[in-house]
């Protein structure tokens, strides 16, 4: 039987009145191919639904053309808030600047988590997408990612990349308070981390990688 996967991806467009942002293209891109190859079913929803913003500074002229295809369930998402979770044996958080600002703290996002931690489904991310567990308590008050081992987009990337000052907060520095075990690899370099069942990756070159642990996990089950 196919497993399905919800892909869950940003709808902010703009960090302030200079800086867009939105999606970051590969983050996507490559999961879904890859779940698609292995056979998966993919659905991508965001918390407004519709059409999703990409980061422009994430297109680039080295894209393969059969990714146009893939890109199709981000041309018209479903709102978050519509799905039922039952439907999916794991979620992935898609990355992009764009997260940070609608990911965390969120209602929607938070009772969705809650269904994949309680039902023990996999739960994965990469880069930025990580700020989804960002305030986000299980059923009993406690952290989704207490004693987790995880990583996401480091504070040295994020510095790196000059937009450090525009961002609500850091990410490195809020899982860990939120009580994760952040493993901070190289910049720049392909990292992923398992744990339990969170598949994370941390930037946009792990996402392949990231995409591949999770296929692996999953078909384990």
């Amino acid at each position: 039987m196919s497993k399905n996967i919800l892909m869950v991806v940003t709808n902010t467009e703009n960090m302030d009145d200079q800086q867009k942002t939105g999606l970051w293209l590969s983050e996507f891109v490559e999961p879904s191919t890859e779940f698609q190859e292995a056979g998966f079913k993919v659905e991508a929803a965001s918390l407004k639904g519709g059409r999703i913003p990409i980061d422009p500074n994430s297109y680039s002229n080295e894209l393969p053309e059969v990714w146009d295809g893939v890109m199709e369930p981000i041309a018209d998402t479903r709102r978050l808030s519509d799905i039922n979770p039952d439907d999916f044996d794991a979620i992935f958080f898609s990355g992009g600047h764009g997260t940070m600002f609608d990911f965390p703290k969120n209602q929607t996002i938070e009772e969705v988590l809650r269904h994949f931690v309680l039902e023990g489904k996999i739960i994965g991310s990469v880069c930025h997408g990580p700020a989804a567990f960002v305030g986000v308590t299980d059923h009993n008050g406690q952290s989704i990612v207490q004693g987790v081992k995880l990583t996401g987009f480091t504070n040295e990337e994020e510095k790196s990349t000059g937009l450090d000052s525009l961002m609500p907060f850091m990410l490195e520095d809020q899982l860990n308070e939120e009580g994760a075990n952040f493993e901070a690899g190289e910049a720049g370099a392909d990292h992923v981390e398992v744990d339990r069942n969170f598949v994370t990756g941390q930037n946009p070159q792990s996402s392949l990688s990231t995409a591949q642990a999770l296929i692996k996990e999953l078909k384990n089950r």
